[in-house]
């Protein structure tokens, strides 16, 4: 494979499960940029918007997007926000097929229902976490849009989100069969 595979897409709509489900199945590394951030920063994604803010969260995920983006043939997983940098998309698309994972909001609500693992969105809910969710995917549909690809997960499996990635995949030559 000569391109990169990203995934983006709103919290909860599996990028990191089906990130390591194309990797495998594609025989290529695996790179879940949240990961990569806690491991560098030697804490959770929780305690580093606590310790630290959302700004240096994301200069820290920025540089993780650009180093990331200069390997090859690799599946690459964002954060949710990773979109809300224009520069982070530019470098993401340059050198890889960016692939959208969509889900209804009820999809999200249940899959993201602990509180404490997801800082952007427990920020925002005050009581309705579903009208939070709702309000940031609203916020940032038109970024998600962008996409080369876009799978809807709110009723499939990983490997039927592989699946369907692939075929995608396949249709554009950058995947043999």
């Amino acid at each position: 494979m000569k391109h990169n595979v990203v995934l983006i897409g709103f919290m909860g709509t599996g990028k990191s499960s089906t990130g390591r489900a194309l990797a495998s199945r594609l025989g290529c590394a695996f790179v879940d940029l949240d990961q990569k951030i806690e491991q560098e920063c030697g804490m959770r994604i929780p305690e580093i918007f606590e310790t630290h803010g959302e700004d240096f969260f994301r200069a820290k995920e920025a540089e993780a997007v650009k180093e990331a983006a200069g390997r090859r043939g690799i599946v690459i997983s964002t954060g949710g926000g990773t979109v809300k940098n224009p520069q982070n998309m530019e470098i993401l698309r340059r050198h890889g097929i960016v692939i959208s994972l969509v889900a209804r909001s009820e999809v999200i609500l249940s899959r993201t229902r602990r509180k404490g693992k997801r800082p952007v969105l427990d920020r925002m809910d005050q009581g309705d976490r579903k009208q939070a969710i709702e309000n940031l995917m609203e916020e940032r549909r038109a970024l998600y849009e962008k996409a080369d690809y876009v799978v809807d997960t709110s009723d499939w499996s990983p490997f039927q989100v592989v699946e369907d990635i692939c075929r995608y995949l396949k249709m554009r030559g950058a995947m043999h069969a």
